[in-house]
């Protein structure tokens, strides 16, 4: 699967905000074992994308500005790796000696198949919901 590392760990960094208090990046690299390296690089796609905001200063922090019942797990993994791909060969710019102008062997079909099942599962239930949290 092409899902990164860094969505997994944009997962848990959107886990620890979800209680909609304002966190350091230490304290979220500490709760949910993030190498800081990588936390930085992430919070910067959330917050590109809108899902957290950033306060700068000595009480400075990270907390979400997207209410948890607006996004899913889909929505965090597009914005920290823009495509999805379960398989190499659904990439456009990756070459298929059995793919024809028009026509994609039975194989990269049933590939297309199962990613867009994942696709609908990842996209089925809110972050709200996966955390069982309230309303």
């Amino acid at each position: 699967m092409l899902l990164t590392k860094e969505c997994d760990y944009a997962v848990r960094i959107i886990r620890i905000l979800s209680d909609a208090r304002k966190k350091t990046v230490k304290t979220i690299c500490d709760t949910e074992y993030i190498p800081e390296k990588y936390a930085y690089k992430i919070l910067k796609k959330l917050e590109h994308a809108g899902f957290v905001q950033s306060v700068r200063g000595r009480d400075g922090g990270y907390y979400l500005s997207k209410t948890l019942s607006s996004f899913t797990i889909y929505d965090i993994a597009h914005a920290v790796d823009n495509s999805i791909f379960v398989f190499e060969c659904l990439q456009d710019k990756t070459f298929c000696p059995h793919k024809t102008s028009d026509t994609s062997c039975s194989a990269h079909l049933e590939f297309e198949r199962i990613q867009n099942i994942l696709i609908n599962e990842m996209q089925s239930k809110t972050i709200n919901e996966i955390l069982n949290l309230p309303g």
